[in-house]
């Protein structure tokens, strides 16, 4: 349990200072820099698969039940990666870091539906008041935070599929990556036919950062996979907190984003969500309580 959270600590404070990266490649399109994240990941896993020499054990965990999985979490991390990539360089920070604060609450839900997680009476208040922030927010500015839904959505549902997915992390990633490559490194081929692509084009550091995408990308999802099949999704959630923190800290502090009153009191109901939350999670397991039977039991 102790490694999974260390793990997980780290995964996202990781992805909480990914904006500075995802900056450095603004001139390049969103969709190229999808297609340079899934390439070059795979490229990465690919190689340590054969250098762990885990390749043969790897080719024989496939088969259909879990290609169709893996292919689901694809699908959601590549919405994922391509609204965020995006969303920072259109200079959203500060909504993306509303998904990410809006996510840990969702993955408790998405726990109590689909998983069966038990939640606490007291512990529904704070995902109704995460709710009503985001409505405050759509009727403020006449329009649902789209970005930040489309985040906390497709990163919950892939966090679930990885909570029920069969396969170890790395060969997790290694197929979902897998999966996406020939689309991906296709269409980076034809951006570079037709003299629309970055690569090459934009300079040895840019060349570089975006070979690098494949590292950035790897080691935090990794460290991620790992921590969710070890510890409950609800813990996952907790640690969530991590990452939109440290993203909301650089769009208003570093890139200097609009942050109004109407942004505050949206986003104020949603940090007192997660504070309540946090709070009755800490004093209830503070207390001796009867344990909650593990999933699928009576």
């Amino acid at each position: 349990m102790k490694k999974g959270i260390l793990y997980g600590i780290g995964a996202y404070a990781l992805w909480g200072f990914f904006p500075i990266y995802w900056k450095l490649l603004h001139h390049v399109p969103a969709l190229q820099l999808l297609g340079h994240r899934i390439v070059w990941s795979f490229v990465l896993l690919a190689i340590l698969l054969v250098a762990v020499k885990l390749g043969r054990d790897f080719r024989s965990a496939l088969n259909r039940k879990t290609l169709g999985i893996y292919a689901i979490a694809a699908v959601l991390l590549s919405i994922n990666w391509l609204t965020y990539v995006w969303a920072v360089n259109a200079s959203f920070i500060v909504e993306t870091s509303l998904g990410y604060f809006i996510n840990p609450l969702l993955s408790v839900l998405l726990g109590v539906i689909i998983l069966r997680e038990r939640l606490r009476p007291t512990q529904w208040i704070p995902l109704g008041l995460a709710a009503t922030g985001v409505i405050y927010l759509t009727v403020v500015y006449g329009k649902l935070p789209w970005i930040a839904l489309t985040l906390a959505f497709s990163f919950g549902f892939y966090g679930l599929v990885k909570k029920m997915a069969p396969l170890s992390s790395l060969f997790g990633l290694t197929l979902e990556t897998g999966i996406l490559f020939l689309p991906a490194l296709l269409y980076l081929a034809v951006s570079q036919a037709n003299g629309t692509g970055a690569f090459m084009h934009t300079g040895l550091r840019s060349d570089l950062l975006m070979i690098g995408a494949g590292i950035a990308t790897t080691v935090p999802l990794l460290l991620f996979a790992t921590a969710a099949r070890e510890i409950p999704l609800t813990m996952v959630g907790l640690l969530q907190y991590i990452a939109p923190t440290i993203q909301f800290s650089l769009g208003v502090f570093l890139y200097r984003e609009p942050f109004d009153t109407a942004h505050l009191i949206g986003f104020g109901i949603v940090w007192i969500a997660l504070i309540i939350f946090w709070v009755e999670n800490y004093l209830a397991n503070r207390v001796p309580v009867e344990p909650i039977p593990e999933m699928g039991e009576g």
